[in-house]
């Protein structure tokens, strides 16, 4: 008769034996599993039955189980069970049942390592039979499991089954051949199953394959034999591939390395060979020569000459592969393709030049004249020195195109760089050669890109220099443009010194007031003003219908700007002192015809004044008719812009309010606004004999405005303009018509001399002013203008407030 046994776990936990012999139970070995299990999570792939290997444990508490019963003469039991991956594949921290897959695998520990506090524990397990987990609980830090077991049943041998288990070991063999790492999976497949067991040959052909977690995974899982040998096959043939196109990879890049030695080796001892028969030279050698044939074509200085043979010589003594070796190499390349001593022919024919320049200009007579005296003197010294000029006027009337007709008409090299925004020294002086990336300034760049050195070199934007913690390059200009010092300019790069005195240099700027004392001092100012209608519309009948005619693909034939429409453009849509505004317009027109155009290829399109509000939409300059009738308090002043001159119309009424008071709107500077002030003291001082100016100043507030209102504006030169207003206003009196004026105003009523005449004058014209009123020290600078513009134009040259009253009020 069976009686029961009991057998204690390592958690406390009884197994019921089932079998008696003699007084002696007899227990049978897989009934001693014990039915919970404390869960070892296993992170990368699970482990097979019949498997041994090491697992290490960082937990505490696993660790203090398996210590706890080291001493006992008990077999201690684990659960082996993989944990369920993040969203992201990585391991995540176990909260819980869910946190396991469902099938795991008991496993007994057969040696545990020295155990040293605070280290993880090492202990080696023998997996032994396959369970489901039927539910988990968490006791303390630990996660135990009760379970039930998968036992392997016995599997009777098939056709089938035999088909397989060949079909899994081909392929393992295979593997073999392939990749040697698989012959120690093979050595251990080979003693530790019977290859006549099919389920022990699809569990560790399993665990041979490099296969993610979860497919291993699945292999476990599965119960039936056959499904779980397909599976398993299906992974061995996947294995097979990856590790056929591993071997073509590597294969292929052998090819490669082997063919780049090959070639290595063969050049290498091509190299040998021809220098032994004297056929070839180095590479250090080769560079070398190069620098000596461009030496015999120069003309070095006597410091260039000596510092060019010192590092040659640096350069003899460094092997290519320094670091050094490329920054002498680049050194010597800038020091021996520089131009010394190389200077183009410079052309002596006056003639031709005025040609070239009236054949790409209108106008510009002061830059003509000057080139033309540049060259007079060329043909008495036979030699063309170093110039500087300075070309300032407002945007668009020809500064910076006219500097490649210069260079043409003198038969040199032309190179423009731009200085609006530089803030850094370095560009001007280089970069020292300790900096990595260093070269030379823009001096020096240009030299180099001419090839001359000799060019015509323009500075664009010269007002627009910036300055910043690199340096103040406006001061490193000084050197540059001083024919005092630029004969030995020195570059941070090049470090020896470097003639520039025969080079031309044309800066341009837009205002003066920006650009350093020091720095204008050294060049010759000419100031462009701008043009006049009558200029404009020439030059747009030369230059810009002719230029944009050719950019639209177009010819004169197709269609027709009369002289009437480009006045009525310039009228209205372009009074600015340039023409970059008429440019666009005809560019517009152009652009609006071109359909016509290509309805009807042969017809001649005339575009007609009527049809310029079509194409170029409302007027942007108005008549400013609401001026053009003398009203009182208004009149009309003359003002200088770095846009070019201007016109100003000056209004005053009186506020009343019971005190006298002075105001004044227009945006208007702290000249300005001294100057307003110093017109009103002067108005109550010359009417205080005038017992109702007096009292009209003493019992109202005297409004001044400027208009436009959203325009700031600054200066001097409305001082009798605003006097002016001031006395039509107290006195009911109105100006003239058609009366212009300028000039500062002094406390006592003297009038003073201003600037901008020229531009001034200009405005005038445009504004069809017909008598303008200047200072009497203005005199020779109207009387110098050129014809076209004093025509039309009758001048006044007053010196004290009185004579200004005597020609505006009757």
């Amino acid at each position: 008769m069976a009686e029961e046994t009991t057998v204690l776990t390592p958690d406390g936990i009884e197994s019921p034996g089932e079998e008696k012999t003699e007084g002696k139970s007899l227990v049978v070995a897989r009934d001693l599993l014990p039915e919970r299990l404390i869960l070892i999570p296993l992170h990368d792939r699970p482990m097979f039955p019949k498997m041994m290997g090491p697992i290490i444990l960082e937990d505490g508490g696993l660790q203090e189980a398996v210590m706890k019963h080291m001493n006992q003469n008990a077999p201690l039991y684990f659960g082996l069970v993989l944990q369920v991956p993040g969203d992201d594949g990585m391991a995540r921290a176990v909260h819980g049942g869910d946190d396991f897959y469902k099938v795991g695998t008991v496993a007994r520990v057969v040696q545990v390592s020295p155990f040293k506090p605070g280290e993880p524990l090492q202990i080696l397990v023998q997996a032994l039979e396959r369970f489901e987990i039927v539910a988990v609980m968490k006791k303390e830090s630990l996660f135990v499991a009760e379970v039930k077991y998968r036992y392997e049943p016995i599997q009777e041998s098939s056709e089938e089954l035999k088909a397989y288990s060949v079909a899994i070991i081909d392929c393992i063999k295979e593997l073999v051949n392939m990749n040697p790492l698989f012959k120690e999976g093979l050595s251990l497949l080979l003693e530790r199953i019977n290859l006549s067991d099919p389920g022990s040959l699809a569990d560790f052909a399993g665990a041979m394959t490099t296969s993610s977690g979860r497919e291993i995974q699945k292999i476990l899982e599965t119960a039936d034999i056959r499904e779980r040998l397909e599976a398993v096959l299906i992974l061995l043939k996947n294995e097979v591939e990856i590790s056929k196109l591993k071997a073509k990879i590597s294969k292929r890049i052998e090819e490669q390395l082997s063919k780049q030695q090959r070639e290595f080796f063969l050049k290498a001892q091509l190299q040998e060979i021809k220098k032994e028969l004297g056929l070839s030279k180095d590479d250090t050698q080769t560079e070398i020569e190069k620098y000596e044939n461009r030496l015999k074509k120069l003309v070095l200085t006597d410091e260039a000459r000596e510092k060019v043979k010192e590092e040659i010589e640096k350069l003899r003594l460094l092997g290519s592969s320094s670091p050094e070796f490329n920054v002498t190499r680049t050194y010597l390349d800038w020091l021996t393709i520089l131009p010394w001593g190389v200077y183009s022919q410079d052309s002596y024919n006056r003639k031709k030049a005025a040609k070239i320049l009236d054949r790409d200009h209108y106008g510009l007579e002061d830059v003509k004249n000057r080139i033309l005296e540049l060259i007079s003197v060329g043909v008495i010294k036979g030699d063309l020195s170093g110039t500087i000029l300075l070309l300032q006027g407002p945007p668009g009337v020809g500064k910076t195109s006219i500097g490649r007709s210069v260079a043409q008409s003198l038969g040199r090299e032309f190179f423009r760089f731009s200085l609006g925004g530089m803030r850094d020294e370095a560009e001007i002086k280089g970069h020292r050669r300790t900096y990595i990336g260093a070269m030379p300034g823009k001096f020096i760049q240009a030299i180099k890109t001419c090839k001359t050195a000799n060019p015509v070199i323009m500075l664009d934007e010269i007002d627009k220099i910036g300055a910043s913690f690199h340096g103040d390059p406006a001061s490193a200009l000084l050197e540059v443009l001083d024919p005092e010092q630029n004969r030995d300019f020195l570059d941070h790069y090049l470090d020896v010194r470097f003639d520039l005195s025969k080079v031309f240099f044309m800066c341009t700027a837009n205002q003066l007031d920006t650009i350093p004392g020091p720095l204008m001092d050294r060049m010759e100012i000419i100031q462009l003003p701008g043009y006049i209608l009558a200029e404009k519309v020439e030059i747009a009948r030369r230059h810009l219908i002719p230029k944009q005619l050719k950019a639209h693909g177009l010819t004169d034939k197709q269609i027709t700007l009369s002289k009437g429409v480009l006045t009525a453009i310039v009228d209205g849509y372009a009074r600015e002192a340039g023409v970059r505004g008429l440019e666009n317009a005809i560019k517009k027109i152009l652009r609006k015809s071109v359909g016509k155009i290509i309805d009807n290829p042969q017809e001649n399109i005339r575009i007609h004044v009527e049809e310029l509000k079509e194409l170029l939409g409302k007027r942007y300059f108005s008549e400013d008719n609401a001026f053009k009738k003398p009203r009182v308090g208004v009149v009309t002043g003359l003002a200088y812009t770095s846009l070019g001159g201007a016109t100003l119309h000056i209004e005053a009424i009186p506020i009343p309010t019971g005190q006298a008071g002075f105001k004044q709107t227009g945006q208007l500077g702290q000249v300005m606004i001294e100057s307003s002030e110093i017109a009103y003291s002067f108005m109550r001082s010359l009417l205080r004999n005038d017992k109702e100016a007096t009292e009209l100043f003493k019992t109202n507030l005297i409004h001044l405005h400027v208009p436009a209102g959203a325009t700031p504006k600054d200066g001097p030169s409305a001082g009798i303009t605003m006097a002016c207003a001031l006395y039509s206003l107290v006195t009911g009196k109105t100006i003239k018509a058609n009366v212009a004026m300028t000039g500062e105003l002094t406390l006592s009523g003297l009038v003073m001399p201003i600037g901008g005449v020229k531009e001034k004058m200009i405005a005038a014209k445009r504004a069809k002013v017909q008598e303008v009123i200047l200072p009497k020290d203005n005199q020779e600078d109207f009387e110098m203008l050129p014809d076209h513009i004093r025509e039309g134009l009758s001048a006044h040259f007053v010196s004290t407030f009185d004579e200004v009253k005597r020609i505006c009020f009757k």
